[in-house]
């Protein structure tokens, strides 16, 4: 059983997906259910402020979605990340495909513009 919690919501054609507790490599169902939630939203905000640990299952998870995200036409942006996970998501160059901003009205706006 996973630690992981995913709120999801819609605000206009972005969805935000509120992730809590950890992800790993055992977090697919709960992180891919919330995406298949948000369906066809045009941008998707991955709020990590409430996460508490993620491992390398957890970034090979965050690949998956990205692909997934990606052959759907949509956008993903992060939010609420911790220097550290700030720095892992450079050092696997996630940062180049996931946009990441401060908070979720600088998301909510880029994913807009």
């Amino acid at each position: 059983m996973s630690d992981t919690h995913v709120d999801a919501s819609r605000q206009g054609s972005t969805a935000i997906l509120r992730i809590h507790g950890e992800i790993t490599g055992r977090s697919e169902g709960p992180l891919m259910a919330a995406y298949a939630e948000v369906g066809g939203a045009r941008s998707i905000v991955l709020d990590f402020g409430g996460l508490e640990y993620m491992n390398s299952g957890g970034i090979g998870l965050l690949v998956t979605l990205l692909v997934r995200a990606q052959r759907a036409g949509q956008r993903l942006l992060a939010v609420g990340l911790s220097e550290h996970y700030r720095q892992i998501l450079s050092l696997t160059r996630l940062d180049e495909a996931i946009a990441i901003h401060d908070d979720e009205r600088a998301a909510l706006a880029a994913a807009s513009a």
